[in-house]
């Protein structure tokens, strides 16, 4: 929900959504229930009066716009395409007390009015008992019978087909359809257009091919991460030289070998190409799923997942090409190393005696816990937090937390030193027994692209349940990553009495800048299994909302009240080296 925030307080909830919910008792959506068709079994909720319906906008009758959405006073269904038109925001404004409406295919809250979703627990509850109730009556073979003389089972009981996807391409006809009639791109901040000229180069939207919006977001942020299209742009990897040397022809024959970097080699191609038209990354959904077999499928996958995954991918294809024995740590392997690999330090002491080991790990993000509610410990902050804020939300699955979390706080957390249990005591060297120990981390290296993942998917193996953590994270623009560095750990736990093992530290982190810049947010909104990825990112001091195949543009205060999953900060400057010496050179990530 796009709310404005002044200063430090959680974004305000959306005015016509609490004035609808006013006049309508507490459980306003419970009459959609009959309404809300789940297909294929624990898939994606539709609205639909009758399994078979065709919803049509009821001003110019089209069924195939881009969005439909009926009206919860009324059940008039209108379509919404921006930069179009929006015919449901006009219904909106002609009848007072009719902003919010239904996506008919998502089965998600809309506000006409404020033109951007917004969140109710009894509408989410209302959909996940439908679902649950499909999921039970799909179960029971016995009650599955085929109507007479058709010979075909109920619409939420069919299985999903697998059809070839078909890239589109206009005629003719169409090509000058589209030439004497395109709209510039609609600015969301004062309701005014932007022309072609004055859109950053290389911002285009991408399809959904079915269920990829998670591949959209984090392509979107990868994209646009600066270190990486100056990379690719600069044709440090040619995708025709790549496939000739590994004997691989470009009609895709049976010899040719995936390679997720001639992919992405394609995509940036084409995305900075100065096209405008949303762009179908069809061939690399294809690549990558030959290299993650097991995530071959329509169904919503996670971002992060995603993300970790592919970079996997392009970094096994360069490192057997290659053949380098580099480790990823040292980020000379590969282009996804090089821009995200970073080194994290573990130091764990013994309590008895001050004995530390320590050891150094790889990464390529850093994955943070949400900070605990204040006055509640760790592991019953959970629950009490659910408790408080709805107990029939709970009864219904709900995931929604109270609290405030920062991005700050999370570092300091996930860098503060902490007692290991009585179960996890190490072997002390010194001692020669098992002793109870501290843990700290720390940042040993920075990469040039920090990526925090934030842990808002939570899977218990024992209650054997699995939900999200909704809980509001505050994130700067700027971040300063020095007091989270392993020279700046061991300076605050010795002072001044830096040990000859640890002076590597010190160089390792004057090779680069602790000054950070956000340029990329990857947002979820939604349940664990029913949720939709949208990415915002800062191009030319401008931010713009990234929902697949539309881009709009945004103010800062709608960017601050996203619920961030995956944050993408990129180093102030940049150091490049030439021959032996070192040369700081700016990298403005606003162009």
């Amino acid at each position: 929900m796009s709310s404005k925030i002044s200063g430090r307080v959680s974004p305000q909830p959306c005015p016509h959504l609490l004035d609808f919910c006013s006049r309508n008792g507490s459980k306003p959506f419970r009459s959609l229930q009959d309404c809300i068709r789940v297909k294929p079994p624990g898939g994606r909720a539709a609205i639909r009066r009758e399994p078979f319906e065709v919803p049509r906008c009821g001003t110019c009758n089209e069924s195939s716009r881009p969005r439909l959405y009926a009206c919860v006073a009324c059940a008039a269904v209108f379509c919404h395409a921006p930069p179009f038109h929006s015919h449901a925001s006009a219904h909106a404004l002609s009848v007072p007390g009719h902003e919010i409406a239904v996506d008919v295919d998502r089965a998600e809250l809309f506000c006409c009015a404020c033109r951007d979703q917004v969140y109710d627990r009894d509408f989410d509850a209302a959909v996940v008992l439908a679902q649950t109730i499909t999921s039970t009556t799909s179960t029971s073979g016995s009650t599955v019978t085929q109507c007479k003389g058709t010979g075909s089972q109920p619409d939420n009981l069919r299985k999903r087909r697998r059809v070839d996807y078909s890239l589109w391409a206009p005629n003719s006809r169409e090509n000058a359809i589209i030439e004497n009639h395109s709209i510039p791109l609609h600015d969301a901040t004062n309701g005014s257009l932007i022309s072609t000229t004055e859109l950053p180069w290389g911002l285009r939207g991408l399809n959904n091919l079915g269920n990829t919006c998670f591949m959209n977001s984090v392509l979107q942020a990868l994209l646009h991460t600066p270190p990486l299209r100056n990379y690719f742009l600069s044709d440090r990897h040619n995708r025709y030289y790549c496939q000739q040397k590994n004997g691989a022809t470009l009609n895709g024959s049976k010899n040719s070998r995936f390679c997720l970097a001639c992919d992405m080699d394609a995509m940036f191609s084409a995305v900075f190409s100065g096209d405008r038209t949303p762009y179908s990354p069809a061939k690399f959904l294809h690549s990558w799923w030959q290299h993650a077999a097991n995530l071959a499928s329509y169904e919503q996958q996670d971002a992060h997942e995603f993300f970790i995954s592919m970079l996997d991918g392009i970094h096994e294809k360069v490192a057997k090409e290659k053949r380098k024995t580099h480790s990823p740590g040292t980020g000379d392997c590969c282009i996804a190393h090089r821009v995200f690999s970073g080194i994290l330090r573990s130091d764990v002491m013994c309590m008895a005696c001050g004995f530390t080991s320590t050891t150094y790990d790889p990464c390529l993000d850093i994955s943070l816990d949400l900070e605990p509610n204040q006055g509640v410990s760790g592991k019953s902050s959970v629950a009490k937090s659910n408790n408080s804020c709805n107990v029939e939300a709970d009864c219904m699955g709900s995931s929604q937390n109270c609290g405030i979390s920062t991005l700050k706080g999370c570092l300091e957390r996930f860098t503060r030193a902490e007692k290991l249990g009585s179960d996890q005591k190490f072997f002390c060297q010194k001692c020669q027994v098992r002793q109870e120990s501290l843990k700290q981390m720390s940042i040993r290296k920075l990469p040039l692209v920090s990526c925090f993942h934030i842990k808002r998917f939570e899977h218990s193996s024992i209650r054997r349940m699995s939900r999200k953590v909704d809980r509001y994270l505050q994130f700067p623009f700027s971040l300063d990553m020095a007091p989270y560095l392993s020279s700046s750990i061991l300076r605050s736990r010795f002072g001044n009495r830096i040990f000859p093992f640890d002076g590597d530290e010190q160089d390792a982190c004057n090779e680069v800048s602790s000054e950070f810049e956000l340029f990329a947010v990857v947002t979820h909104t939604g349940k664990l299994d029913a949720g939709h990825y949208v990415t915002y990112l800062r191009l030319s001091n401008h931010w713009y909302k990234c929902d697949d195949a539309w881009i709009t543009r945004v103010n800062e205060s709608i960017v601050l009240a996203a619920q961030g999953y995956m944050m993408f900060y990129v180093q102030k400057m940049l150091y490049y080296k030439a021959s032996e010496k070192q040369a700081a050179s700016w990298c403005d990530v606003r162009k």
